[in-house]
C-alpha cells in the first residue's frame, strides 16, 4: 500500500523545504493544505482515517508546519482531539522547525560538556525554539536560564516548562534588558544558545569570549548579524577563544537527519506523536548510533 503524508500548514503557501523532505523520505504522495486553522482540522483528519481500516493507517501519517509555532501547537491538539479507538495515524509537530532545531541544538551541546550540573543560558529563551531548547536541557538536568526583556514572559515560560515536564530541572527566569544586562546574566555559563529573533546581536565576540567558564557557544540565527557576533554560520565545532561554536549551518546538518529520521519513523505505527520530547529522543538514538 502507498505511504501518504498529509502536511497542513498554517501559512497561505505549505513549506517546500517541509515538503521535499517529505518526498527524499520515500512518501508516495504529499497532500499539502495552507492556511490551516484549527477548525478545519476534523473533516481533514476524518478524511484520512476512514478511508483506510485501522491495519492500514500506518501507511498514513499527518505533519504539521507553517511559521507560526503556537498556531502549529493549536492544529496539533485540535488533530489529536479527532482521533478516537484506534482510528488515529501518526501526527508529527515541527512549525517553523522549532523541535526539530531545538533537538540538534542540545545534542551537538551533549556532544562537547555534560549537561547534568552544567549552567546554561538561552538567548531569545521565550522564543519557539528558545523554549523548546530550555526545556531539553531542563530535562536533562541543566541549570538553565530562560532569558528575556520581559521577566514576565520568562517567568511563563518557566511555568510552562514546569508544567510539561515537572521531574525536570527547573529553568529559572532572567531577565535582561541591554548589552550589560546580557553579559551579566552569562556570565557564569558554561554553555551559551542564542535563539533570538533575525537581526538580533546579543553580545559582542569580545563580550562572550571574554566569559571564564564558558565551554560551548551555539548561535541559531542565520541571518546577519548573528546573534553571538564572531560565530560564523557555517561554524561546526569551532574553537573560538575558549568555547567551542556551532553555527545555524553548523547545526542545521544534525537538524536535517533528525527530521529525516522523524518522518520515517512516522510510518512504522499509526500512533505516534511526534513533539519536543520525542523528536529529542529520535535525536538520541540517531546519535548513538553514529
Amino acid at each position: 500500500m502507498q505511504t501518504i503524508l498529509i502536511q497542513l500548514d498554517t501559512d497561505a503557501h505549505p513549506s517546500v523545504f517541509d515538503r521535499v523532505f517529505a518526498v527524499d523520505v520515500g512518501a508516495d504522495h504529499v497532500f499539502s493544505y495552507g492556511g490551516v486553522t484549527p477548525d478545519q482540522v476534523q473533516p481533514l483528519i476524518h478524511g484520512a482515517i476512514f478511508t483506510r481500516g485501522p491495519q492500514q493507517l500506518s501507511n498514513t501519517a499527518v505533519f504539521l508546519g507553517g511559521s507560526d509555532v503556537e498556531a502549529g501547537e493549536a492544529l496539533l491538539r485540535q488533530v489529536q482531539n479527532s482521533f478516537f479507538g484506534p482510528m488515529r495515524v501518526s501526527v508529527m509537530m515541527d512549525a517553523n522547525g522549532s523541535n526539530t532545531t531545538a533537538a540538534a541544538a542540545v545534542l551537538v551541546a551533549a556532544e562537547n560538556l555534560q549537561l547534568a550540573g552544567c549552567r546554561a543560558v538561552v538567548l531569545g529563551g521565550t522564543g519557539p525554539v528558545g523554549q523548546r531548547v530550555a526545556q531539553l536541557l531542563a530535562m536533562s538536568g541543566t541549570e538553565v536560564g530562560v532569558v528575556s526583556r520581559s521577566v514576565e514572559r520568562a517567568e511563563a515560560v518557566c511555568q510552562r516548562i514546569a508544567e510539561r515536564v515537572p521531574d525536570a530541572q527547573a529553568p529559572r527566569p532572567v531577565a535582561a534588558e541591554g548589552s550589560q544586562q546580557l553579559a551579566q546574566a552569562c556570565q557564569d555559563a558554561q554553555l551559551i544558545v542564542a535563539a533570538g529573533a533575525s537581526g538580533v546581536e546579543f553580545l559582542t565576540g569580545d563580550q562572550w569570549q571574554g566569559f571564564e567558564h564558558l565551554q560551548v557557544a551555539i548561535d541559531l540565527n542565520a541571518v546577519p548579524p548573528t546573534g553571538l557576533a564572531g560565530i560564523e554560520v557555517t561554524d561546526r565545532k569551532v574553537d573560538r577563544g575558549r568555547a567551542v561554536c556551532y553555527g545555524a549551518i553548523g547545526v542545521g546538518g544534525t537538524k536535517k537527519k533528525i527530521h529525516f529520521a522523524a518522518l520515517q519513523r512516522l510510518f512504522e505505527a499509526n500512533d505516534l506523536v511526534l513533539d519536543t520530547e520525542a523528536i529529542y529522543r529520535i535525536g538520541q538514538q540517531l546519535m548513538g548510533d553514529a
